[in-house]
């Protein structure tokens, strides 16, 4: 079994895939600072250059001669509370900052010098070529952060890995609302498998453009199949699935199945997982085709009322996306 970072219901909140920009930044001469949001980890090619010197995945500012501080402020696509930061240095050995900080706020409309942000890690050291891992406890939601290099330098990553925190009083309870969505708060719990691909995909806006960007396994030379289990961003009632195989050719699974489940306690990610084969199955194992979408229309018969699903492929492949939908469940509809 495998599970990643977001095995707590935890998102990269920084990530493209959750819609997340960069708003403004002091300087990027060397390297273009929404390359620290990219979800790919960074590489090193030794011999590329480009017009302002050697090219360096990450964000990179000129040297500083006249004092002060770099700084960029990200916008984050959700608001969240941050409970995990990572800020990778990879490759950058002689040209890191020695120092950073981050802060963050929550606000309708964009920061400005006037801004009362809050110190989420206050001035601390940084390693260079290294993943510096943070840890934070706390309960407020952020949608803006800045982050602060002292005095310049490179940062390859910065990874904000936390909780969607969506406001759903935007939906009422008739309308039918991608409750998978990745943007409103969906996560991968749990998977047994994800050796190719990006999982974390599965959940995200559009079509996938490679066959990189989708859940895919390794060839399965035993008996059984493979599986993934995904939190639902609210409680629903299902009305609606598909499976999308997009670029999938050659390595698509041949069937798939989908079982659900509603929780309303707290539970272990592992009493989760060891339980799942005995969830309601909502969608029963049916013959996939290769780079298609794949549309089902729950059984209103069927009990499709779900906090939780599991995916079943047949015997392994890839999927490029996964979209649950249906209409949003409040505690007192139970």
């Amino acid at each position: 079994m495998t599970t990643n970072n977001s095995i707590q219901g935890l998102v990269n909140l920084a990530s493209p895939k959750m819609g997340t920009k960069i708003l403004a930044f002091s300087d990027d001469f060397f390297g273009e600072v929404t390359r620290m949001l990219n979800d790919k980890d960074p590489i090193f090619i030794e011999d590329k250059y480009d017009n302002h010197g050697k090219w360096m995945d990450g964000w990179e500012s000129k040297r500083r001669r006249d004092g002060g501080n770099d700084w960029a402020i990200l916008k984050l696509g959700s608001a969240g509370i941050i409970s995990k930061i990572e800020i990778d240095t990879s490759y950058f050995t002689g040209n890191f900052p020695p120092f950073f900080s981050l802060e963050g706020i929550y606000s309708e409309t964009e920061p400005n010098k006037d801004s009362n942000w809050k110190s989420l890690i206050a001035k601390t050291n940084l390693v260079g070529d290294c993943k510096n891992n943070f840890e934070l406890n706390l309960k407020e939601k952020f949608n803006f952060v800045r982050l602060q290099i002292f005095p310049d330098g490179g940062v390859a990553r910065i990874r904000l890995f936390g909780e969607v925190k969506y406001n759903w009083d935007e939906f009422n309870n008739e309308e039918i609302i991608e409750i998978s969505s990745l943007k409103l708060g969906g996560s991968i719990l749990a998977y047994n498998n994800a050796h190719y691909g990006d999982v974390s995909a599965l959940l995200s806006e559009g079509r996938g453009q490679t066959m990189g960007d989708g859940w895919e396994t390794r060839r399965r030379r035993e008996p059984g199949n493979d599986w993934i289990i995904i939190k639902l961003a609210h409680k629903g009632n299902i009305e609606k699935i598909e499976i999308d195989t997009a670029h999938f050719k050659g390595n698509y699974p041949d069937r798939a199945s989908i079982q659900a489940i509603s929780i309303d306690k707290n539970i272990t990610t592992k009493d989760l997982i060891q339980g799942s084969e005995n969830w309601d199955v909502i969608l029963d194992e049916t013959k996939l085709t290769a780079d298609n979408i794949h549309e089902y229309e729950i059984n209103s018969n069927s009990k499709a009322e779900a906090t939780h699903i599991r995916l079943n492929i047949y015997p392994d492949g890839g999927v490029s996306r996964l979209r649950i939908f249906g209409k949003k469940l409040d505690d007192k509809q139970n």
